[in-house]
């Protein structure tokens, strides 16, 4: 499985990749397909566990399990761990700054670059950066489904960490 730790490299093709994502289906507990561009099933939000033991579970096509969310319940509200598939830390989300128009969280990714996720998170226009590198953008304006928004994941990145963090920082906001 590709990471985007060091040197920013991964399983990505030369060129961006869009995925298609639904709003609010994450904070009711509901599963769903993230797709790609081409409207091909690419990844899979498994919500059941939300009920249950707060955690989201990022899975592929196969159903193997890439990515768990789990809340840190004994920090500050705003943190949310991202584990691998083998339960090691693989990034840290904290909420940094709440402005009025702006929210900005900060993203630490073991063994990789700290990252800033910063714009307008409820309406889903906002980048994810590392330094002065976009490692994402997340926008509804690829999309034009209702209750739909797209990631565009920058080439090199690890799409479903990316993904991962963008599913995150969605449940997050929405808390």
């Amino acid at each position: 499985m590709g990471r985007i730790l060091g040197g920013l490299r991964g399983r990505g093709a030369e060129s961006a990749q869009r995925y298609k994502m639904h709003e609010k289906l994450i904070s009711i507990g509901d599963d769903y397909w993230i797709e790609n561009e081409a409207g091909e099933r690419a990844f899979y939000v498994d919500g059941k566990a939300l009920r249950i033991r707060d955690t989201l579970l990022i899975k592929d096509v196969q159903g193997h399990e890439l990515y768990k969310l789990k809340e840190k319940l004994l920090r500050i509200r705003d943190t949310l761990e991202i584990q691998d598939g083998d339960g090691k830390t693989a990034a840290t989300i904290k909420k940094a700054l709440i402005t009025p128009l702006r929210d900005r969280w900060k993203v630490e990714v073991a063994n990789g670059p700290e990252m800033n996720v910063q714009g307008n998170i409820l309406d889903h226009e906002y980048k994810i950066e590392a330094g002065r590198d976009k490692v994402a953008e997340v926008s509804k304006k690829w999309f034009r489904i209702r209750d739909t928004y797209g990631v565009e994941v920058s080439p090199g990145q690890d799409a479903a960490l990316i993904l991962a963090i963008t599913v995150a920082v969605d449940q997050m906001a929405h808390d």
